[in-house]
């Protein structure tokens, strides 16, 4: 998967221009609030149509004019493609090959890449949420059925939860609880199984980058933390065994505090750093260095389902990492197309061979085109 050209119109504040990115690795350079994410942004819409700033649609339109545009060039499942998204004050339209489509979802077949920010962080300074957040949103790009899955769960936790809450005040419907109960496990089991394979796959990937990132000088582990005490070895029969076994012995606590106690929203992902938990113990360096072995080994797993190495976005990647890791990461991830946005001079001067973009108040030039990628 490489992106060809990126052309943008009045998005956020990026001048109007179009973008050649080489095959390799590019530099997206400036300082603070110019517009670096901005083109980091506009390449991740186009895995799906949703900002990873949890932005509003219509947010990304240029002050004062009424709509924005950017379209792509792109080479994937193996030729050459385009796609375009026109952002209107309250809609979307989107084109893949000329082709107008009814959803922005359809984009997800056809462009993949993995996103890292800042906000990536909370995976580890955060809580179980956003642990299973990314595991999830990982799995549900793979397939449109893990996706179905997942919405089929959730949907029908709610309505547990709320037959939990009427229970507590209305006994004599305790016996409508199985009516839940069974797709609940059914389909919680079928999550976990996937949950379950996904880490099996990722654990092994992060591993190895996070050693190549630390020179070997640490191990990252992953380890999923069930609420039913299911583990990495068991089989689908085992895990929907556990669970029900589980739902059963908590049948009169989820009773008596009207949710459900147990099950694959009750999960966590414990992320290790030499078998001490990121959380607590691990500097920010170190936490930082954990997530981007986290995301580039969820590169690994995405290249293995779908067939084609994805695109690597690194938004604010450099900062609070020492020269070594920063050398790993802009000179010895191969074979796959990578933006990297950072601030610091000596960043870009590192860099062995690829372009460098630099942004000065929305505007992008390609110092490297000019001659002056190793200074100002």
């Amino acid at each position: 998967m490489k992106v060809i050209a990126l052309k943008f119109e009045n998005f956020r504040n990026l001048k109007n221009d179009i973008i050649t990115p080489c095959d390799g690795v590019n530099i997206i350079y400036g300082n603070n609030a110019q517009g670096k994410t901005n083109i980091i942004e506009a390449l991740w819409f186009f895995c799906g149509g949703h900002s990873f700033r949890s932005a509003k649609d219509n947010e990304v339109i240029c002050f004062d004019k009424p709509n924005s545009k950017i379209e792509m060039r792109f080479f994937g499942q193996g030729r050459e493609q385009t796609a375009k998204i026109v952002f209107l004050s309250n809609k979307k339209q989107v084109e893949i090959n000329g082709i107008e489509r009814t959803s922005a979802s359809a984009l997800i077949e056809k462009f993949n890449a993995v996103v890292f920010s800042p906000e990536h962080l909370n995976l580890i300074k955060r809580g179980p949420s956003e642990r299973r957040k990314f595991i999830d949103s990982a799995i549900c790009r793979e397939k449109l059925k893990n996706a179905v899955i997942l919405s089929k769960f959730n949907r029908i936790l709610v309505q547990r939860n709320s037959l939990l809450k009427d229970i507590y005040k209305r006994p004599a419907l305790e016996d409508t609880l199985e009516v839940w109960d069974e797709p609940l496990i059914k389909y919680g089991s079928m999550l976990i199984a996937q949950r379950l394979e996904y880490v099996k796959m990722l654990s092994k990937r992060a591993k190895f980058y996070h050693s190549g990132i630390s020179k070997n000088k640490e191990e990252l582990n992953i380890r999923y933390v069930s609420s039913a005490q299911i583990t990495l070895e068991d089989d689908f029969e085992t895990i929907e065994k556990k669970l029900r076994e589980k739902f059963s012995e908590n049948k009169r606590d989820d009773i008596r505090t009207g949710v459900t106690n147990a099950g694959p929203h009750r999960d966590d992902i414990e992320i290790l750093i030499n078998g001490k938990n990121a959380k607590s113990f691990a500097s920010q360096g170190q936490q930082r260095s954990a997530v981007l072995s986290l995301k580039l080994a969820e590169a690994s797993v995405l290249k293995e389902k779908m067939g084609e190495e994805p695109v690597i976005l690194l938004d604010d990647v450099l900062s609070e990492i020492d020269n070594k890791r920063q050398d790993f990461l802009l000179n010895e991830i191969k074979d796959c197309q990578v933006f990297i946005t950072c601030c610091e001079k000596s960043n870009k001067e590192q860099l062995k061979e690829g372009k460098i973009f630099q942004v000065e108040n929305g505007e992008v030039t390609d110092v490297s085109a000019l001659g002056t990628r190793h200074g100002d």
